[in-house]
C-alpha cells in the first residue's frame, strides 16, 4: 500500500460502487472467520477505509483485493480474541446474525454459518478457519486461498484438510430450514407452557443448553446444561415465572429459525436450536447485551438490562439489584497467540 497516494476524488464514486457490490461477501467472510458481528463490521469498516487509500489503478480485480483485505483483517482479529475468549465468564457463543433477508450471508453456500459449526470451528487455528470458510462456503479455489495466506497451495489444501478433520469429529451436520422451523416452534410452545412430556419427546438424549451472558446478566446459568432430563427440569422450572411478559418474534439466525425474546422495548436474548437427527442436540440463549446490539437496533428495541435472567437449573428466580451494564468494545489490535503470525492485509 502507498499511504502518500492520494487518490482524486472525482474516481470516489467509482470506488464505492465497487466496494458496495461485495459489501455483504466481506462481511460474510469476516463473521465467518471472527464469530461476531460487531468485529465483521468493524473489519468491513476497515477494508473500506484501506480501500480508499490505496492506488486503485493498481488493482486489477476489485473483488479479489477486497476479499484479500478483509480474510487478512479478520485473521488478525480472530488471532488476538482467542484471549479474551479464553478468559470469557460462561459459555461463549456466537453472536447471532439476522439472515431472513440473505440465508447465505454472501455467501454461494450457508456453509460455515450455522450455530453448530461456528462453535466447532473454535477449536481451529485462525488460518485454519480462514481456509475452510473460503474453501467451504465461498467455493475458492485453493491457489487463490494459497494468494490471500501468502503460503502455497499444498499448504492451503493442508490447512483445508486439518480443518475438515477437526471438524468431522464434532456433531452430525443440522438438519434443514423447515425441520429447524417447526422444531423450534414446537420447542417455544411446549417451554411456555411447561410440557414436560413434549419436551422430551422434542430433545435429543444428550442435549445441551447454552446461555451466554457474558458475565453481565445476573444468575444466567454459567455453565452448560447436559442431558435431557436435566434440560427438561431447567425448563419446567422457567416456565413458573419466565415467559408472561415475553414476546416471541420468529426471525432467522445464522440461517436457521430463530426468534427475538422480547419484553416491552428490551430485547432479552435471541433464542435458537440447533436441529440434528430429528432431534433438539443444542438450545441456544445469546443474552449478552454486547452482542445483542445489532440485532436489538435492527428491531427497534435496546439490549434488555442486566437483571433479566435466566436462572440456573438449581435457582428459581430471585430479586435481584439493578446493574449498569457496560458493553466492550472492539479490538482490533494484534497478537502472535496460538501459533498464528500476524497479516499485513494490503
Amino acid at each position: 500500500m502507498n499511504p502518500d497516494h492520494q487518490p482524486a476524488s472525482s474516481d470516489q464514486s467509482d470506488a464505492l460502487a465497487a466496494f458496495d457490490e461485495v459489501r455483504r461477501k466481506l462481511f460474510g467472510i469476516a463473521y465467518r472467520i471472527t464469530g461476531t458481528v460487531t468485529d465483521a463490521e468493524d473489519v468491513v469498516q476497515e477494508t473500506w477505509i484501506r480501500w480508499q487509500l490505496y492506488d486503485r489503478s493498481l488493482v486489477r480485480d476489485a473483488t479479489a483485493f477486497l476479499a484479500t483485505i478483509a480474510t487478512r483483517l479478520a485473521i488478525n482479529v480472530l488471532t488476538s480474541a482467542h484471549t479474551t475468549r479464553e478468559t470469557y465468564i460462561g459459555p461463549w457463543l456466537p453472536a447471532p446474525t439476522d439472515t431472513t433477508d440473505d440465508p447465505a450471508l454472501g455467501a454461494e453456500r450457508d456453509e460455515a454459518l450455522h450455530f453448530a459449526t461456528l462453535m466447532l470451528m473454535e477449536r481451529l487455528t485462525p488460518s485454519e478457519r480462514a481456509a475452510y470458510v473460503l474453501r467451504e462456503a465461498f467455493d475458492y479455489p485453493y491457489s487463490r486461498i494459497a494468494a490471500i495466506l501468502e503460503s502455497t497451495e499444498a499448504a492451503a489444501r493442508q490447512l483445508v484438510c486439518r480443518a475438515r478433520k477437526r471438524l468431522a469429529g464434532g456433531p452430525a451436520r443440522v438438519d434443514g430450514r423447515d425441520t429447524h422451523r417447526t422444531f423450534l416452534d414446537a420447542f417455544l410452545r411446549a417451554a411456555r407452557g411447561g410440557d414436560t412430556a413434549q419436551l422430551e419427546m422434542l430433545l435429543a438424549t444428550d442435549a445441551i443448553s447454552y446461555t451466554d451472558g457474558g458475565g453481565v446478566v445476573r444468575h444466567t446459568a454459567r455453565r452448560p446444561i447436559y442431558g435431557r432430563d436435566k434440560v427438561v427440569r431447567f425448563f419446567a422450572g422457567l416456565a413458573r415465572w419466565f415467559w408472561a411478559d415475553i414476546e416471541i418474534v420468529p426471525m432467522e439466525a445464522n440461517g436457521r429459525a430463530g426468534a427475538y425474546l422480547v419484553h416491552g422495548s428490551e430485547l432479552v436474548a435471541v433464542f435458537t436450536v440447533t436441529v440434528q437427527n430429528d432431534a433438539i442436540s443444542q438450545i441456544l440463549w445469546m443474552m449478552n447485551p454486547a452482542k445483542l446490539g445489532a440485532v436489538a437496533n435492527a428491531g427497534h428495541w435496546h439490549p434488555a438490562r442486566s437483571d433479566w435472567v435466566v436462572a440456573s437449573e438449581r435457582s428459581p428466580k430471585a430479586e435481584l439489584p439493578s446493574r449498569t451494564i457496560t458493553s466492550s468494545t472492539s479490538d482490533l489490535g494484534y497478537s502472535r497467540v496460538h501459533g498464528s503470525r500476524r497479516f499485513e492485509p494490503a
